[in-house]
């Protein structure tokens, strides 16, 4: 693999992000909902697949809003996003975490999760936020 991994940085979220998500036709997270701790799979100049992953005040990280490049074809592209995966853990573990959550509906994300170790904990679930204006 010819990867690089790379921090995520704030023009990173207008000029890249926001795309990504749109086009998978999700809803980008507004930019001060993302944690500091995000990361990016690159190849070359082409940046491939992104995740975040908020540390808390606990043993808990929480995993989210992985998303990655639509227009990115290449076979290596699932090889990407699971080096993205394994980076948050890593993450995770290098700031004293001993739990990872995410939440997430996407089957083949589930299975790349589960490789990375995750144990599926319930698949019953509504996702909810509350914003305060």
């Amino acid at each position: 693999m010819d990867f690089d991994v790379r921090p995520v940085v704030d023009s990173d979220y207008e000029n890249i992000l926001v795309k990504w998500w749109k086009d998978w036709g999700w809803t980008p997270p507004p930019k001060d909902f993302l944690p500091e701790t995000g990361v990016i799979i690159r190849k070359g100049d082409i940046d491939i697949c992104a995740g975040f992953i908020y540390l808390t005040n606990s043993k808990v990280a929480l995993t989210e809003f992985v998303v990655s490049n639509k227009d990115y074809k290449e076979k290596d592209r699932s090889d990407a996003v699971q080096l993205l995966l394994d980076c948050i853990v890593a993450i995770a573990e290098d700031n004293g975490c001993k739990y990872a959550h995410v939440i997430l509906k996407n089957k083949s994300l589930i299975g790349k999760y589960k490789k990375s170790g995750y144990i599926v904990s319930d698949d019953n679930v509504t996702e909810m936020v509350k914003v305060w204006q």
